[in-house]
């Protein structure tokens, strides 16, 4: 029997005239519709000048020089001169925003301002320090080393390495949320009731769980072959924790196999706070 051939490999970029984070973004969420390929992407951020656009360019056509295929680019320029330019690359050109500016022109019966460098700038100053507070709340609540919550907009709850830390993190920087976070200890799963210091932010609690095999794989690269790692102590503490979280009736979600997108988004439903992500 033949080995299998590997997968064709393909050149992605994300070019943008900013930090490049919603062309990443839009562009991984296309790429994730498509199996049998090995895209090799790259980031290229701040092209907001003709010769920054022609430096990306040789770029692009060297890369696919390199793999002998048409590269493709998820492109977040706004300067049509910048497009322009970025098109002698001979890649495929996906415009993020070309598909949304004519209906929304006509819809408005206004043109469009191409300004660089707005999709991600600091253009309000109370939105800014917002998400800065929100981000020195999440670290000093990290882990339970704070404990007064009653400025939290929510309190992650889990054993530890189950992705409160991450979590918090992502909500602070993206939503201005002050997420705290506490770490069920071994005392706390004795009991079957919630811990004193959270019973009275019980509707701020949202539970999160993993799989005890996923869960020993992250204990043991933090610490290797210890007790804290251990398969039997990761599968105690994860039923002890999802039996107490169940009958306190506080929502979980299990962050196994769930990006840290998703958990975002289902915790801020599920506590029914309304954010706009920035």
């Amino acid at each position: 029997m033949l080995p299998e051939s590997p997968p064709p490999v393909r050149p992605v970029f994300y070019v943008s005239d900013g930090t490049g984070i919603t062309a990443a973004t839009i562009g991984h969420s296309l790429l994730t519709q498509f199996s049998g390929f090995r895209f090799v992407t790259d980031r290229i951020p701040f092209v907001d000048t003709p010769e920054k656009a022609r430096q990306a360019v040789a770029e692009i056509v060297r890369a696919g020089a390199n793999c002998g295929r048409r590269p493709i680019v998820v492109n977040s320029c706004v300067d049509p001169e910048l497009n322009r330019i970025l098109s002698e690359s001979g890649a495929l050109m996906l415009d993020v925003f070309a598909p949304f500016i004519k209906p929304l022109e006509r819809e408005l019966d206004a043109p469009r301002q191409s300004r660089v460098g707005q999709a991600h700038g600091m253009v309000d100053f109370d939105t800014y320090h917002r998400r800065i507070n929100a981000m020195n709340y999440a670290l000093t609540h990290d882990d339970g080393m704070a404990l007064d919550y009653g400025d939290a907009d929510l309190i992650l709850v889990a054993v530890s390495r189950a992705g409160k830390t991450p979590t918090c993190v992502y909500l602070a920087l993206h939503y201005g949320i002050r997420a705290a976070n506490y770490p069920l200890t071994e005392e706390d799963l004795e009991s079957d009731r919630l811990p004193p210091r959270l019973r009275a932010h019980r509707d701020k609690l949202f539970g999160l769980t993993i799989d005890p095999l996923r869960l020993h794989q992250i204990r043991q690269e933090r610490r290797p072959n210890s007790r804290y790692a251990e398969m039997e102590t990761c599968r105690r503490e994860v039923a002890a924790a999802e039996t107490l979280l169940r009958m306190e009736r506080i929502p979980t979600l299990s962050t196994t196999h769930t990006s840290i997108e998703e958990i975002a988004s289902r915790i801020l439903e599920d506590l029914g706070i309304n954010r706009e992500m920035f």
